[in-house]
């Protein structure tokens, strides 16, 4: 497997020749899982540490979205592209069997995964945590509930797509400078349990690493999720088949980042969704619920885990 100058980073090559960045920690021999990084994020956003991962018998794949880190961009991708891009790194691995987890941004790139006709039958879970409802989703008032900070990053109530890349470019300028903004940014508007969330300073630094490494290529990335977020996913949630694919949702009660409605729109359209939603907890606390998740990943798996490595386990540590 090719390298290219970053220490634990991999590459695989997509038909048009455009690279994947990609990390993989863990078991080496462990039930695969990849996990889809938030908007915006990198494969080196919070996770949980390596020897948690061995002890729950996890090989861990992480990789950056087109336009992130090392993934060169690919203008005008759709949420449903995912598949094609975690098909071609599972070819990769030759991984003929894996689970998926997305935060966030990262949650409608997973469903994108389970609902694909050529490879939803690789996938045997998949999680979505603190996630979104598509844009036009029916009966949903998307931006109910959503903090400020993030309305007018998605751009409410502009149908012009420039306003919303000038935006984000300009947070994104603020970002390079110094990454801390980004992360000072996002903590105005926190909530008291999001707050909670991240108080511990060396979560905080992870975060803001994981934001300089997302950028350090420009803001093509952030564009191109916010972007697809907002128009036609291009799959349909309806093809999800919880009988072939086992499907979680998960989302704090609390959150303003993603506002939990969007959790409950999407568990009314994938039938035998299995819905979690924590009270006192809010968007950040998805990182905490990480090991305890995958461990519902990988229960299908022969791996013995003790419910102790779960308690007090936090990611980064």
């Amino acid at each position: 497997m090719g390298r290219e100058g970053e220490p634990g980073t991999e590459f695989a090559y997509r038909a048009d020749n455009k690279r994947l960045a990609f990390e993989v920690s863990g078991a080496p021999d462990g039930h695969p899982v990849f996990l889809m990084h938030g908007t915006p994020g990198s494969r080196r956003g919070p996770k949980p540490r390596g020897i948690v991962l061995y002890r729950l018998g996890v090989k861990l794949i992480t990789y950056d979205r087109p336009g992130y880190g090392g993934s060169d961009r690919v203008e005008g991708r759709d949420v449903a592209d995912a598949a094609r891009d975690l098909e071609v790194i599972a070819d990769h691995l030759e991984l003929p069997r894996f689970a998926i987890a997305g935060r966030s941004g990262g949650g409608p790139h997973a469903l994108a995964c389970a609902a694909d006709p050529a490879l939803r039958h690789r996938v045997t879970r998949v999680a979505a945590l603190v996630g979104f409802a598509p844009s036009d989703a029916p009966e949903l008032d998307w931006f109910a509930g959503m903090n400020d900070d993030n309305v007018n990053g998605f751009g409410a109530g502009r149908s012009d797509t420039s306003s919303v890349v000038e935006e984000i470019r300009r947070r994104a300028q603020r970002a390079s400078e110094d990454p801390r903004h980004l992360l000072e940014d996002l903590m105005a508007q926190m909530t008291v349990a999001d707050r909670r969330a991240v108080r511990d300073p060396a979560l905080r630094r992870m975060l803001a690493d994981t934001f300089e490494d997302a950028l350090r290529a420009g803001p093509y990335g952030w564009i191109d999720d916010v972007l697809a977020l907002r128009r036609d996913w291009k799959f349909d949630l309806g093809l999800i088949d919880t009988s072939v694919t086992r499907v979680k949702l998960w989302h704090g009660a609390e959150d303003t980042f993603a506002p939990v409605s969007h959790t409950h729109w999407l568990a009314s359209r994938i039938p035998g969704a299995e819905l979690e939603v924590q009270a006192d907890a809010a968007h950040f606390d998805a990182m905490e619920e990480l090991p305890r998740i995958l461990r519902w990943l990988t229960a299908d798996d022969d791996v013995a885990v003790s419910r102790d490595l779960l308690i007090g386990a936090r990611p980064g540590q």
